[in-house]
């Protein structure tokens, strides 16, 4: 297992969607700042306040061409009820198959039960990680407003 750092490509994982849909990221964000988060579950408090935080920031987000997507383990039923609760506008994949996530992104898995720990990319439009918060437990986590600030930054420092 290593850990994506600033610079690297993002590898392609594909999110299956509530109702059949799916997609294939970083492709799908092709051209836009990014951010990518796996959540344990809908069972986490920390999770849900998360996904919350960042249903808030969407206005914000769309505004400054930032697209976000999220991914668990949990089943279909389960993820398309934390959508609806939450009422989340942007894709959360369900299913994920953990180890296979953490071979590809350096995710850390939680043996028993099976789950992905918090983790979060912010992705440049190329699908390059900017920036990489690996949790090995419940705390740890992007929050809306450092992704905008990071992302404020970079446009700031890389357009002539």
């Amino acid at each position: 297992m290593s850990l994506l750092s600033p610079g690297d490509q993002f590898p392609d994982l594909t999110l299956n969607i509530p109702g059949g849909e799916s997609l294939t990221l970083p492709d799908e964000f092709a051209g836009n700042f990014a951010v990518v988060l796996f959540i344990r579950g809908a069972w986490c408090p920390y999770c849900n306040a998360q996904l919350r935080a960042f249903q808030r920031a969407t206005d914000t987000f769309a505004a400054g061409g930032i697209k976000v997507a999220a991914l668990t383990v949990d089943d279909e039923e389960t993820t398309a009820g934390l959508i609806t609760k939450h009422r989340l506008s942007f894709p959360v994949g369900h299913s994920a198959d953990a180890a296979a996530v953490s071979a590809a992104t350096g995710a850390f898995v939680n043996p028993d039960p099976v789950y992905l720990q918090s983790t979060g990319f912010v992705l440049d439009p190329a699908g390059k990680v900017l920036v990489s918060v690996y949790s090995s437990g419940a705390i740890g986590r992007l929050v809306p407003e450092d992704v905008l600030g990071m992302i404020r930054y970079v446009r700031e420092h890389t357009e002539s």
